[in-house]
């Protein structure tokens, strides 16, 4: 790949201007310099979109078949050989990181463009917090390998150390450089960029298959209970004795810490995909104003349907994992549980949503559609991540409508799949309702506050009369103050800009603090009851409360591979839409 200050250099080589005695060879070169300079000079920055993205597009394909090899557990390829392929992954993003800080340690005098929109320090706080777990995980492996490190490979040792020194440059790659917008060695930063993308994928897909194999082993477990014969259930523990006591601690604990490390991983490769679209950009200056900081009067109602859906949350978790050991009956009544709590949780997610949708649409407000990529890319991400609910759902209303059997949670299993449906289709529209929505930025935002009282000096009077010419000064008063104090000198008067009712002092000192507009606060809290409504959906299924496997419908219709292999794909991405929804509806909470 060619940088851009390169191109002329390349023109203007010896080849371009030479002479010859012999025509022919002039010729040649002039046609071959030629094509050169063409090749070079048309398309330099998508070439390397291009070639990056397909570089790493094959590094995830290549980890995506040793992942397959491993999940038919053959003599050949084994748990070793992925995890030595995805150390040297980890280890070249390692150097490519410490070598891009001290490339901008170095240049710390020259200023740097940064996308104020690429993340909030929310996220990156957000993110720290599953790095942590991700570390505590970690420090398991390290556990459980000391335990049986007499019989299984050192790399299940050297993984996790260098895995955590991985998590700890990235978290601090993240807090101070992932807004920066490279201008310089552009080609050699989106390889290294999108390599880091690419690796947190494969990753995040490790954890997705290990995690799916254990919730399969599992529920095969239930089943060879129930008397159904032919599964093939794999054991995973090394064939020798633990040398601690603790191992059985561990190797049961990794399974509930996988969720945060799956959500952080994906969420760090959305973020460093921004970075990569930023290469080269150039930041429209008018949109990096500073955010003003938001406002919790009025939230009453959402937080309080909000905690109270978190706390049912975690009572029906406790429930369903309990009763699902123990008779039918038992487990049929706790999936009949679980329906009826989505249900009633998927009706007032879907109002909400939908009382959002008309407050917007009742402001006839413009949508904002500047260039930005990291809200392109949370819309391209609630669609892509919806379509794995949207066809578990759509697969179980079929089984449903098709099956033979008629258990008691048969017609609630119908309408949760369609509440699902409905709900993510009015909360995606929601989301990106609110996110494309033009910022107003003055503060005169409430038609029914008295307007602003206008100070001027020098003269009495007010603004000029209406003179048959529209008053800019009258319609937009923040964009005329400029005008008129730069039309000071010619009219003799002196204007000064109107003071904002925030700002107007009272006689005893204290400022007029101006009441939320209802629409604002009823906006507000419903988005914090949405956020912790996602929160909440997204803890059962993280945490084994999955009815799909148990409820024996879809199976009963499609049969056990298809339909497993249909939830190993669908529950992943619906983890993920869940805990992405809980971003974007943050981010929505904040700009209203």
């Amino acid at each position: 790949m060619v940088e851009h200050n390169g191109l002329d250099i390349m023109c203007s080589n010896k080849y371009c201007h030479s002479s010859s005695s012999s025509s022919s060879s002039e010729h040649d070169k002039k046609i071959f310099s030629k094509l050169k300079c063409n090749l070079s000079r048309d398309y330099p920055k998508k070439n390397a979109e291009i070639v990056s993205g397909q570089y790493g597009t094959n590094v995830l394909l290549v980890g995506a078949a040793l992942m397959l090899a491993i999940a038919h557990h053959g003599p050949t390829v084994k748990e070793d050989h992925f995890l030595s392929f995805v150390t040297c992954l980890i280890i070249v993003q390692l150097f490519w990181m410490i070598w891009y800080i001290l490339v901008r340690h170095r240049r710390k005098d020259a200023r740097t463009e940064r996308d104020v929109h690429a993340t909030s320090c929310w996220i990156r706080g957000g993110l720290t917090l599953l790095a942590l777990l991700s570390l505590i995980m970690d420090a398991f492996r390290i556990g459980y390998y000391v335990g049986y490190h007499s019989c299984v490979s050192a790399v299940l040792g050297v993984y996790p150390v260098i895995h955590a020194t991985h998590t700890v440059a990235q978290v601090h790659f993240l807090w101070f450089h992932i807004k920066d917008v490279i201008k310089s060695l552009e080609t050699f930063e989106r390889f290294g960029v999108i390599h880091a993308v690419f690796t947190n994928l494969l990753l995040w897909c490790n954890g997705v298959m290990s995690e799916a194999q254990h919730f399969l082993n599992n529920h095969m477990r239930r089943l060879s209970a129930l008397g159904y014969a032919n599964l093939t259930i794999v054991h995973a523990e090394p064939q020798c004795n633990c040398t601690t006591s603790t191992c059985s601690m561990f190797s049961s604990s990794l399974y509930y810490l996988y969720p945060f490390n799956i959500e952080y991983h994906i969420f760090v490769a959305a973020t460093l995909f921004v970075m990569w679209k930023n290469i080269g950009r150039t930041i429209d200056l008018s949109s990096t104003r500073k955010r003003v900081a938001t406002k919790t009067q009025g939230l009453t109602l959402g937080p309080i349907l909000g905690l109270l859906a978190l706390a049912s949350t975690i009572g029906v978790l406790v429930v369903y994992i309990t009763h699902m050991e123990e008779s039918v009956q038992t487990r049929q009544s706790a999936i009949s549980m679980f329906y009826i709590y989505g249900i009633v949780m998927l009706v007032f997610m879907s109002i909400g949503g939908a009382v959002g949708l008309l407050i917007y649409r009742a402001d006839y407000l413009a949508l904002d559609t500047t260039k930005n990529p990291s809200r392109q890319l949370d819309t391209k991400l609630l669609f892509g991540s919806s379509v794995g609910s949207w066809l578990m759902s759509w697969c179980s209303i079929v089984a449903v409508l098709g099956a033979e059997s008629s258990p008691p949670y048969r017609w609630t299993n119908l309408i949760y799949s369609l509440l699902t449906v409905l709900e993510k289709y009015t909360q995606n529209l929601f989301i990106i309702e609110s996110l494309y929505r033009q910022q107003v930025h003055t503060e005169r935002d409430d038609p029914e506050l008295l307007p602003a009282p206008e100070i001027f000096s020098v003269t009495s009077s007010l603004a000029p009369p209406y003179t048959g010419i529209i008053n800019r000064a009258y319609d937009t008063p923040d964009r005329a103050c400029v005008a008129m104090e730069n039309e000071q000198g010619e009219s003799g008067q002196v204007y000064k800009c109107p003071i904002k009712p925030s700002e107007v002092s009272l006689p005893g000192g204290n400022k007029v603090v101006r009441p939320l507009n209802v629409k604002k606060q009823v906006l507000k809290n419903i988005s914090i009851f949405l956020v912790m409504c996602n929160i909440s959906l997204w803890i059962l299924p993280a945490f084994g409360c999955r009815p799909q496997y148990d409820n024996g419908l879809e199976q009963e219709t499609f049969g056990f591979s298809i339909w497993t292999t249909v939830l190993n794909f669908a529950i992943p991405l619906n983890l993920f839409y869940r805990m992405h929804a809980v971003s974007s509806l943050f981010e929505v909470f904040c700009q209203v």
